[in-house]
């Protein structure tokens, strides 16, 4: 077996390992990046991403305290304040940092959310559209910036397992084309991404059918670092959330139908109901939380999106590249009808179950009993609209899966943790690879670039300090 050493070990060449090789190079540390894509511009989730750095949708760049208690908030607890807090503070930080290293930010909308959106915009049609923009950009100007600093990223190099020496990591074995690798290092950083690529890993934390799910992503996060940090005994948490959208049941065989248009807007305004016509999540919860629920469902292709004329000429115009007109437009199914009963004729949903669900949800909209419903709606992130004017539109649905947002327990310094919430000397983790960040029973989406950016900064200085670098900032 082959031998090589270094100062440090990144597994994983997107956004958070090329964060965390650049910063390490900065302080003069050695280091490596083994990433398993073996093309030029590998895919990753980092390639697709839409470019929005934010927390819990507000601008990055708000007073610590009220993103903190956002985190918090947004998660229902679940974001411990340590935590929390090192995103509030160094969200901005790992912003300004990028902004240093070339990466160029624009203001996408007038949306606090859009604040800083990579540069050029990733969102202009249907489908995929990533060359040349946001997230390809990002990657190929830092993994310059990272050759330039002496470093580099080794590719067709899939991790193996850790070297755990006393308790301490002190490497990483990888398979390299046919050859295996043994790279010791003093400190080693996952930062592989989710596991939303491991089909036996998301049925057994997320969905009972993962090929019933559609990857809104690359697909290449194997879970990898998840399975290496479980065989020594790492802390995992979080496991059974992931990131996604609402999606065209045509996405599952038309690719022009993901990453977007998405069916979040409409899931929001109107309703989303199984089999029988009836509601099974609180749709006032947010498309994310909508995802989840989808995938829980005994059968996952189960769900449907019920609105009216007025909702798909009000909210179905919204965003980027919205529903209307962009989802029939690209051949995504709308079922149209006169009347509930026709519309759940032609979904083949039993018509009284439809009916009785949409005249209760009318009837609790116009009395302010929203709270009373099975499940209750609410209404302090969206509006809830009646389904009252015809035609009424039907959407077959499906769960989009993005990353997913569980992995790893890290401390402030990205240390990964023990199950006794002890860290684990030489291991660190970055970006999706961690948990902790977001989820939680609210399924809270907290901003997957941001803690991308946040995570491997941290590593990065922390592994300095530990090195004997003073000169270290942050």
């Amino acid at each position: 077996m082959l031998t090589e050493r270094q100062d440090a070990a990144v597994i994983g060449g997107g956004i958070a390992g090329l964060v965390t090789a650049n910063r390490l190079a900065q302080l003069g540390i050695d280091v490596v990046v083994l990433e398993q894509g073996r093309e030029e511009h590998y895919l990753c989730n980092t390639r697709y991403t839409g470019g929005t750095f934010h927390l819990c949708l507000l601008n990055i760049m708000k007073d610590e305290s009220t993103l903190k208690q956002a985190i918090i908030a947004l998660t229902g607890g679940f974001v411990s304040e340590t935590l929390a807090a090192a995103l509030a503070l160094d969200g901005r930080r790992a912003v300004r940092w990028l902004r240093d290293e070339g990466i160029r930010f624009m203001k996408a909308s007038g949306a606090d959310v859009h604040s800083w959106v990579l540069s050029p915009p990733s969102r202009n049609r249907p489908g995929l559209d990533w060359k040349g923009r946001a997230g390809d950009v990002l990657l190929r100007t830092l993994e310059a910036n990272l050759i330039r600093r002496g470093s580099s990223v080794q590719r067709n190099t899939r991790a193996l397992s850790l070297i755990i020496e006393g308790g301490v990591c002190k490497g990483v074995v990888a398979q390299q084309g046919e050859h295996d690798v043994r790279y010791l290092a003093n400190a080693v950083v996952i930062a592989d991404g989710g596991f939303q690529g491991n089909a036996a890993l998301v049925k057994q934390y997320i969905c009972a059918y993962p090929e019933r799910l559609k990857q809104r992503g690359a697909g290449t996060g194997r879970g990898d670092g998840v399975e290496m940090a479980m065989a020594i005994g790492a802390k995992l948490v979080g496991m059974d959330g992931f990131f996604g959208h609402v999606m065209s049941r045509d996405a599952m065989t038309n690719d022009k139908l993901w990453p977007y248009p998405y069916g979040d807007s409409l899931a929001t305004a109107g309703i989303v109901v199984g089999p029988t016509g009836e509601r099974f999540a609180d749709e006032g919860r947010g498309g994310v939380y909508l995802a989840n629920a989808i995938a829980g469902l005994a059968d996952p292709f189960s769900a449907t999106i019920i609105f009216d004329h007025a909702i798909w000429e009000g909210p179905a115009r919204h965003g980027f590249i919205p529903a209307n007109p962009h989802l029939p437009a690209v051949g995504g199914t709308l079922i149209r009808a006169d009347n509930l009963e026709g519309l759940a004729r032609e979904l083949h949903i039993p018509p009284s179950g439809l009916v009785d669900t949409v005249q209760a949800y009318n009837a609790a909209i116009s009395s302010d009993k929203l709270k009373s419903l099975a499940p209750p709606r609410l209404t302090s992130r969206y509006s809830a609209r009646p389904i009252a004017t015809a035609p009424f539109y039907g959407i077959p649905a499906c769960a989009g899966i993005t990353n997913t947002m569980g992995g790893i327990a890290i401390n402030e310094h990205s240390q990964a943790l023990r199950k006794d919430d002890s860290a684990i000397p030489g291991l660190y983790v970055a970006g999706a690879a961690t948990g902790g960040l977001e989820g939680g029973p609210e399924l809270g989406y907290v901003g997957g670039l941001t803690i991308c950016g946040v995570t491997g900064l941290r590593a990065a200085e922390h592994i300095a300090r530990s090195r004997g670098v003073t000169s270290v900032q942050g």
